[in-house]
């Protein structure tokens, strides 16, 4: 009874949030709350939720200091030069932007840690995107599963946690997978490629001759500015349907046409410029050019402790944090406001993180997740003993993404791995194949760090699971198919 209702639960929740008929935090407080009683445990609601929350605590500090502190640096100016050089790479070409996306999410995501990696990306993309009228589940799907590719690091997590359940060295799970993971890489990359031809596709292409320096961003941005703007007519383009687009984004072929059809005009184009390239503004009170490689060593240095664990995560979250606002921003109403301006991304995210603290808690300590995993292992047949690298591959795929990373690999892995060797398949092979599922994983509605990305680009979780957990499960399926054709597992 408790599985069929540990997978009811899950199944009713996904259903909901994708049809949107209650918000993602209602759908985590309540549904589990609901089943805890049909279950019969309500009357232990209270402990599963605190016990919940309290393993959760500390990654709701660090998301929460963790979006002031890379807000601050947002605000001071650190990520405009990344944008700029997105820009005048990306020249308004959506193939380009949305495989720009992918590469930098991949560089990021070396610092191990998701929230980090989706807080840059996004800050550096998100402009761009609204400026272009680009489609933001892009942008999440691509730096989610990218993200999801490089969280195998044996510093993101899900390496380190299969070699303390298995006993195994981390180097010796995770180098052999190196070439599978690469063509996983690659394989998200192939997909950007593909997703942004549709974006091509829907939006036009347009081709710039020159990047044209101009004050489009506002009226006294100064002449090293440069964004993206057409050039007399030039770089001519044909969108979904046919129709020729000249001249800017979404500009006509001139001002009469522009004019007649409703198009966006130059005026036009400067208010939606202010709008939406708002972190290149470049004459914002809350830039500190003098500052600039104070706060860019700050946050290399904080990245360096948080690969090094030279203190936990939440602390160094906590430590930059305060030390940014009181360099940067020294007299306390100045202080004051930048958490102020951050004050709505930080309660999303927290209030997110609390209410998966219910779903997780009432997941575990009813025993759901535990009767779920041996029902699922139970289901096996013999035959499959000596292929247990490849069901375990296959069940990291749904099991990761339905449940925590400590309860797959510290609950569910040992079992497979028992069953493997009883059949001669060696603990390192499935410890490999445990690796499989990372790229839906970083999607999975128990990950606090997705609700930093779609928090951050104002994309509704229902719209972003709907377009990313194909093409997620794919990249997983490509990584595995590669792991087998190399000889890994």
């Amino acid at each position: 009874m408790l599985t069929i209702l540990g997978f009811a639960m899950i199944a009713t929740f996904l259903v909901l949030i994708m049809m949107k008929k209650v918000s993602p935090i209602a759908a985590l407080v309540l549904i589990p709350a609901l089943f805890c009683v049909f279950v019969g445990k309500g009357a232990h609601l209270g402990d599963y939720v605190i016990d919940g929350i309290g393993s959760l605590a500390p990654t709701a500090a660090m998301l929460m200091f963790a979006i002031v502190y890379f807000g601050v640096m947002i605000d001071v100016g650190l990520f405009d030069p990344i944008v700029r050089l997105i820009l005048r790479f990306a020249k308004a070409d959506p193939v380009r932007i949305v495989v720009g996306t992918a590469v930098l999410a991949a560089i990021v995501s070396l610092d191990g840690d998701g929230s980090t990696t989706f807080m840059i990306t996004v800050s550096a993309m998100y402009p761009l995107y609204k400026r272009l009228k680009m489609s933001l589940v892009v942008m999440t799907g691509v730096a989610a599963t990218a993200n999801g590719v490089m969280n195998t690091l044996p510093w993101g997590g899900p390496t380190a946690r299969a070699a303390t359940a298995l006993k195994l060295d981390a180097s010796d799970i995770f180098v052999p997978m190196i070439p599978a993971l690469a063509v996983g890489l690659l394989a998200v990359f192939a997909l950007s490629y593909v997703l942004g031809r549709r974006e091509r596709t829907r939006l036009g292409y347009l081709s710039l001759d020159e990047i044209i320096e101009t004050d489009t961003v506002t009226a006294g941005a100064d002449d090293s500015e440069k964004v993206l703007v057409g050039a007399g007519g030039k770089g001519a383009a044909r969108g979904k349907g046919g129709a020729a687009r000249t001249g800017g984004v979404g500009g006509g072929t001139d001002a009469d046409d522009a004019d007649a059809a409703g198009a966006q005009t130059p005026d036009d184009a400067d208010d939606d410029a202010d709008r939406n390239f708002a972190v290149l503004d470049p004459n914002r009170a809350t830039l500190r050019p003098k500052l600039y490689w104070f706060n860019a060593l700050l946050t290399v240095t904080l990245l360096t402790a948080m690969i090094m664990e030279w203190l936990p995560i939440p602390v160094l979250f906590i430590l930059g944090a305060a030390l940014a606002l009181t360099v940067n921003f020294p007299h306390m109403p100045d202080q004051k406001a930048r958490i102020a301006a951050h004050a709505e991304n930080v309660l999303n995210v927290s209030g997110m993180v609390f209410a998966a603290a219910v779903f997780t808690g009432v997941l575990t300590g009813t025993g759901m997740v535990d009767h779920m995993a041996k029902a699922v292992v139970s289901g096996i047949p013999d035959w499959m003993g000596p292929h247990m690298a490849l069901a375990t591959g296959v069940l990291s795929i749904p099991f990761t993404y339905f449940m925590s990373n400590d309860g797959f690999y510290f609950g569910i892995l040992p079992v497979l791995a028992e069953a493997g060797g009883a059949h001669g398949v060696s603990s390192l092979e499935i410890a490999r194949a445990s690796l499989i599922g990372q790229p839906l994983h970083m999607s999975s509605p128990l990950v606090p760090a997705v609700y930093v990305l779609v928090g951050m680009a104002k994309v509704e979780f229902g719209d972003h699971t709907r377009f990313t957990v194909k093409w997620a499960a794919l990249t997983s399926l490509v990584v595995l198919g590669a792991g087998f054709l190399f000889g890994i597992l």
